[in-house]
């Protein structure tokens, strides 16, 4: 670091579907929801993170609800802008971090992204105010946040479940091997919830209420050792139009996620059948790591264990490992050569 490197400030951003979290000096110093709230008649930022998630779905038509990133990369130019700035705001709220700082940032990116869809990433962080955009995979970023040294000449696979895209990938030596990247992850899975609600149940519950049920009671096996209780769901009677409630039981919401964690399976199925075979063997004896919020669902690792017939590791931190992985490379960027600076 140079001389005047106090001028600088370095964050990593885990730039998410869902959720954005902003480390800085190792510490998580936001984690907030995906999503702004803006004034229709001004265009004005209402609301960004928590505030705005409990907004969403009860807006009056002056105010909508805003999720700036869809599958894993910016569907909203604008909002994703203002919602980066307005995160960066909220590390030091009311004060500038430093007179003014020059920020640093390492924003990490689906290993299926674009040309295009990279360049409205880091136009975005330019505009929000970094003078230094370096870009990393989400596998290779959950990988260096799980604790595996990636520049080993070592096969390992990582599954990365967010809340827009699936990242499957065969890492060895510092750079990804082979990679399968789908836009199916969480939110397909609360969408088929709201589904299964609607056609089963004959129940309309919003967004919120699908993420809620996915937590308390989502799994990906009709039999669990340690099943959740029953959780009550209340929603819009779609045959009276008057609001009721339902219990809904975990081997239910297995039912109702069945087809999309099939998805899942048959894309990592895929990917293990293009990795070459030396470092198949690796994965032989490491198994399979997985980190996201997508596998924290009850026995998604133990069916995709017993699909794949290899061992299965669940991240310590599933929720930040991408994050943590984040801010390890911009510890290490003169090191680390797969960061994308261009």
């Amino acid at each position: 670091m140079g001389l005047f490197s106090f001028l600088t400030s370095e964050i990593a951003i885990d730039l998410g579907t869902a959720n954005t979290l902003i480390i800085m000096n190792d510490k998580v110093v936001v984690d907030e929801p995906s999503i702004v709230a803006k004034d229709i008649q001004n265009n004005r930022v209402v609301a960004i993170g928590k505030k705005a998630q409990q907004m969403h779905g009860k807006t009056h038509r002056l105010i909508e609800t805003v999720r700036p990133l869809k599958d894993g990369v910016i569907a909203d130019f604008q909002s994703a802008e203002q919602m980066i700035r307005g995160m960066i705001k909220m590390i030091a709220p009311g004060r500038s971090l430093f007179p003014n700082p020059s920020l640093r940032m390492v924003i990490c990116i689906p290993s299926g992204i674009t040309e295009v869809e990279k360049r409205a990433v880091r136009d975005s962080a330019e505009h929000a105010g970094a003078k230094e955009v370096y870009l990393i995979h989400e596998p290779m970023a959950a990988a260096i946040g799980i604790g595996i040294d990636v520049e080993e000449p070592m096969g390992n696979m990582i599954i990365d479940i967010g809340g827009g895209t699936t990242e499957i990938a065969v890492i060895a030596l510092g750079g990804i091997v082979c990679d399968k990247s789908i836009r199916i992850a969480g939110d397909d899975f609360s969408s088929d919830i709201e589904e299964y609600m609607r056609r089963q149940h004959n129940i309309l519950v919003g967004e919120r209420t699908a993420e809620q049920i996915k937590i308390e009671v989502g799994s990906a096996l009709t039999e669990l050792e340690n099943p959740p209780a029953d959780f009550a769901v209340r929603g819009r009677d779609l045959m009276t139009g008057i609001p009721k409630e339902i219990i809904v039981s975990y081997s239910e919401v297995a039912y109702a996620l069945d087809k999309t964690i099939s998805k899942i399976e048959e894309a990592i199925l895929s990917a293990l059948e293009m990795t070459p075979p030396e470092l198949s063997a690796d994965i032989y004896k490491t198994g399979i790591y997985m980190a996201g919020g997508g596998s924290m669902l009850r026995g998604l690792d133990k069916r995709i264990s017993a699909k794949t017939k290899l061992p299965v590791h669940i991240a310590e931190d599933p929720l930040r490992a991408v994050a943590r992985g984040t801010s390890i490379a911009l510890k290490n960027i003169d090191r680390f050569q797969f960061l994308i600076r261009d």
